[in-house]
């Protein structure tokens, strides 16, 4: 079983791959692969940030350990989200840069993230070199050249004053009232911030983490608390960040949800009418809605999809030159100003534009209608194949004869959870729900 999935390597806490050992073999092999032949051992450096998981303390440690066995010297950032690691990376001149978190999972799972010098995430060849080594081992440094390791008190601070700087510069939030949910994670003191200080009020909620409560009926995932606390203050916009804040799902007045798919469109055209969509193309995923295409393309624009991940929009960013990119889940990648998914300045630039058109953000929210597109979820144990049974593959022939072109289907095994994900788009609300419910039962036969 590959030890990578689509966002570095993730599971369970203290089991299988997220073991303390596990870590400090993956420390190993980063450290051995990152570290640069011809320098001093005293110019290798990496930076590692977590999320506030209770397991974040173990596994910090453990990959600190592997990682000052083969002579990087370790600077710990604390809490501070994904986008922040990747842009310290670049700015502190590390080798490497790492993050302990799982993102939008529950307390009890965890992962690690790699980030290379320049600050993006790890390309598939460099990532099945590292896990070679994890499974080859490495040699380690001698005695006098192993790494030291301090912490860094200002990373938070470095990436609160940068992310105030993504907006136009003398633009003010003043007058805004801001519901701003962290999912007790690891902006839970950042996001505030970033948004009081550039004027806004501010009403923090899930901004109490306890080791136990990342993602816990809060966040961009169960946006219902954010919802209710922006009716509740009467709040003009609400943010809901995911635990490592790489992603966010923005709420209007009344509590109603934009996806990334609708923050995409609204950066997009305006972009676009701005002169500065590099190619007049976004770059999103498979899981991204039909509407969101024919939208674009009736404004001129293009749509390259990718497999999940932010990691394979990045590469395809990169690759192509283009510099807006995302997933329907919240991830959005704005290379001016990012290397990876950053909820909380994709929601500045949404807060900016509400500051530059003066519209409320329900009249912002909501650029194109989407296609009737239904997700369901089917859990199974890890190491089961159940898409390579014939049940299950006479049921996604017989789901797309039935939608003949006239909608998507896409069925695939999430590269975070044990999970298959059956998804389908069609304008039939009937046929749509059949196709799924045949999908996901022969799966869960096959189970």
């Amino acid at each position: 079983m590959a030890l990578f999935g689509t966002d570095g390597v993730r599971g369970r806490a203290n089991q299988g791959n997220m073991t303390a050992e596990m870590a400090l073999r993956l420390g190993a092999a980063a450290g051995r692969y990152f570290r640069r032949e011809g320098t001093g051992y005293a110019a290798h450096r990496v930076v590692i940030g977590k999320d506030t998981r209770q397991s974040g303390y173990m596994l910090e440690n453990a990959l600190t350990a592997g990682l000052t066995s083969t002579g990087m010297n370790v600077l710990l950032l604390g809490p501070v989200p994904t986008p922040a690691v990747g842009l310290l990376a670049r700015s502190m001149r590390a080798d490497l840069g790492v993050m302990i978190s799982a993102s939008h999972n529950p307390a009890d799972d965890n992962g690690i993230k790699f980030f290379g010098p320049d600050g993006f995430k790890l390309s598939d060849e460099a990532e099945a070199e590292i896990e070679r080594m994890v499974k080859d081992g490495v040699d380690l440094a001698e005695a006098p050249s192993i790494g030291r390791a301090k912490r860094i008190e200002d990373g938070r601070g470095r990436y609160v004053e940068y992310a105030k700087t993504t907006i136009p510069s003398g633009m003010s939030l003043e007058g805004l009232r801001v519901v701003i949910d962290c999912a007790n994670g690891a902006a839970y003191r950042a996001a505030p911030d970033v948004l009081s200080e550039l004027g806004a009020t501010v009403i923090p909620i899930g901004v109490a983490p306890n080791g136990r409560n990342i993602n816990l009926d809060c966040g961009s995932t169960q946006t219902d608390t954010c919802a209710q606390a922006v009716v509740a203050h009467d709040a003009d916009v609400g943010i809901a960040l995911d635990g490592d804040a790489d992603r966010v799902m923005i709420l209007d007045a009344q509590g109603n949800v934009a996806d990334g798919d609708q923050l995409m469109a609204l950066f997009a055209t305006r972009w676009a009418a701005e002169g500065r969509l590099n190619g007049n193309a976004l770059v999103a995923t498979v899981m991204s809605n039909l509407g969101l295409e024919r939208y674009l393309d009736d404004k001129g624009l293009r749509l390259l999809r990718t497999k999940v991940g932010d990691r394979h929009v990045v590469e395809a960013m990169r690759s192509g030159g283009y510099n807006l990119g995302g997933e329907q889940s919240g991830h959005i990648v704005m290379t001016d100003h990012t290397t990876t998914g950053d909820g909380l300045i994709a929601a500045l630039q949404f807060l900016a534009e509400m500051v530059r058109t003066g519209l409320p953000a329900a009249d912002l929210m909501h650029s194109f209608v989407p296609v009737p597109q239904r997700l369901e979820n089917v859990r199974y144990d890890a190491g089961a194949t159940p898409l390579e049974t014939a049940r299950v593959k006479t049921a996604i022939a017989a789901a797309e004869a039935a939608l003949n072109g006239s909608g998507r289907l896409l069925i695939r095994a999430s590269g975070t959870e044990p999970l298959i994900r059956v998804m389908a788009e069609a304008e039939d609300d009937g046929l749509l729900n059949r196709v799924v419910d045949d999908v996901a039962d022969a799966v869960r036969a096959a189970i």
